[in-house]
Formats: C-alpha cells, sequence, structure tokens
C-alpha cells in the first residue's frame, strides 16, 4: 500500500491567502493529496535575539518574515475541501491559551465534517512566548500537558470541567463537539517528550532528517511503547520541506529535498521503507504564487506515485 501525502498549504508573503489557500487545496484534493497541512510562525524578532530553532547564531529563513495565521488558513481550506484531512504540523500550543485553541479546533472539526488533526509541539522561540503572554517559555511543557488535558475535556461529553493551573472551567456546556475523537499527534524526540506522545497522544510528528535517524527515532517509540503498556497503534506523519530548483544543484553539496522535482522525489523514496503511514510536503517555499504551487505539487506528486512512494 502507499505511503499517504500530503501537502502543505500557502501560508508565506508570496501567497494572496484569500485566493491561493482555496485554489491550493481544491486542487491538491483534486490530484490526490490526502491531506493537507499548516503551521505555526508567530513572529519575525528583528533584530534576532535568538537563533533559529535555539541555536546561536543561525539566521532565521527570510520566509518566516510573513507566516499567516494557521487556524485562518485550515479554514479557508476546509470551506474549498471535502475530503483531505486538515492538520497542523505544528501549532506551538503554548503560545495558546488552552480553552480557546480547544474550542476553535472542535469547531473547525465540527464545520469541515470530522477532518482536523491536531498536531502540537513546544516551539523554540522566547519572542514568540513573550508576545503571547500565556505562560513563559521555561513553563512550556506543563503548558502543553495541561492543554492535552483541556482538549479531553472540552471535546469530550458535557457537562465539561476542568480545574488545572492556567485554565479553570466550572461544570459547563461546551459546543460545538467533534465529529470524532480528534487525532492529537506530537512532535519532539527528547525522553520526556516520547513519554508524553507515548502516553497521551495518538501518533509523532518527526521531521526529515536524514532516513537512518527517523527510522532509529521511530524504532525507540515503538519500543518504549511496548514498555508502558501502549497497545494502541502510533500515527506517523514525517515533515518534509523542501526547496525546488528547475536546474538541478550540482555537486556533494546539495541538501537533502532541494533541488529539481526528481532529486525531491529520490530523497523521499528512503523514506518510504521505514514504515512511516505518511510524508507531508511542504513546497511552498520557492514558488511565486499559488498556480506555481500547484503545478509543483502535480508533478512531485505524479513522479512519488511512479518511484513507489
Amino acid at each position: 500500500m502507499a505511503i499517504r501525502l500530503g501537502l502543505g498549504l500557502p501560508q508565506m508573503r508570496q501567497y494572496d491567502l484569500g485566493r491561493d489557500v482555496p485554489g491550493v487545496a481544491r486542487e491538491a484534493e483534486r490530484i490526490g493529496y490526502d491531506s493537507l497541512w499548516v503551521f505555526e510562525r508567530a513572529l519575525f524578532p528583528e533584530p534576532a535575539t535568538q537563533g533559529l530553532y535555539g541555536i546561536e547564531g543561525l539566521p532565521w529563513p527570510d520566509s518566516y518574515r510573513h507566516v499567516a495565521d494557521p487556524l485562518v488558513t485550515l479554514t479557508l481550506a476546509a470551506a474549498a475541501t471535502e475530503r483531505a484531512e486538515l492538520g497542523s504540523s505544528v501549532l506551538v500550543a503554548p503560545l495558546h491559551v488552552p480553552f480557546q485553541l480547544a474550542k476553535a479546533l472542535a469547531s473547525l472539526d465540527a464545520a469541515s465534517g470530522g477532518r482536523v488533526v491536531a498536531g502540537f509541539g513546544t516551539g523554540w522561540s522566547h519572542d514568540e512566548y513573550a508576545a503571547a503572554s500565556v505562560r513563559p517559555f521555561e513553563e512550556r511543557g506543563k503548558v502543553l500537558d495541561e492543554l492535552l488535558a483541556v482538549c479531553r475535556a472540552v471535546w469530550g461529553p458535557d457537562p465539561v470541567a476542568h480545574d488545572g493551573r492556567i485554565t479553570k472551567i466550572a461544570p459547563a456546556l461546551v459546543g460545538p463537539k467533534p465529529v470524532r475523537p480528534i487525532p492529537v499527534l506530537l512532535a519532539g524526540s527528547s525522553p520526556k517528550a516520547q513519554r508524553r506522545l507515548v502516553d497521551h497522544a495518538d501518533g509523532w510528528l518527526p521531521v526529515g532528517t536524514a532516513p537512518e535517524a527517523v527510522a532509529a527515532q521511530w524504532s525507540r517509540l515503538r519500543e518504549l511503547a511496548e514498555e508502558r503498556g501502549r497497545t494502541e497503534p502510533i500515527r506517523t506523519v514525517l515533515r518534509v520541506n523542501a526547496e525546488y530548483s528547475a536546474k538541478a544543484y550540482e555537486g556533494s553539496g546539495r541538501q537533502p529535498f532541494q533541488g529539481s522535482v526528481e532529486q525531491i522525489v529520490e530523497d523521499l523514496v528512503p523514506y518510504a521503507g521505514i514504515g512511516l503511514e505518511e510524508v507531508l510536503l511542504d513546497l511552498q517555499g520557492t514558488p511565486r504564487d499559488g498556480e506555481e504551487l500547484k503545478d509543483l505539487a502535480a508533478r512531485v506528486y505524479e513522479q512519488a506515485r511512479a518511484a513507489g512512494v
């Protein structure tokens, strides 16, 4: 059985949000993509006070200067499609007020006929945490834990009640409810993050590092699930950030998932044998507009399927 393929929706500066998001979403569903995805970047500090991913001296990519809100983007895509799942890889969960995020995702799931996949992470930007003003960066893990509990309460049967550090819900009716239990997927590779995933989430959101590294992480995660007595399967969606160039990159210095369509698909093939369920292809960085993104998405999909991905 072929691996599922998802597509990143256009959120960056070069796209017309109201036109290109519905247009790309509709075309991706027609092409055959199984899911549509967003990511979250709340702001672009200037000057940067912290390197990309928290790594000192690593610059932020220019594309992060303008990233549309993920929930608005998913709502536009939901209205334009009927079949494709609508996922986040990832929402930086601790930037959001837990109750409000849980209710927004439930509403989107109800509106889309039960197609939402909630992918959460803790992020790394101190500036984003300061701007969001929910809780300090140092408390990000505790905030994510509480958010997961709030989501379970809000998405569950009425009356809803929760007594936490951040959120206190007196017994109340909270609607609309999701059409079905919303799958929760988590990013993160640290031991603590993996334990949280195994104990409290439905799936894992790895990123496209070397295939051997992803395979090793996936093996360890399954071992941990067995150790902790988990019997439910763990869903997997691999994020691949690809950069297209009409002229093939030359020499050994080419980075994975950069170059021609053929090179991007060639780099994708080894992941198909790891045992992951789905690959999210984010191709939005290099196209100049929605029409170019549609064309690139079609060519990558066609060649990936031809290559057995």
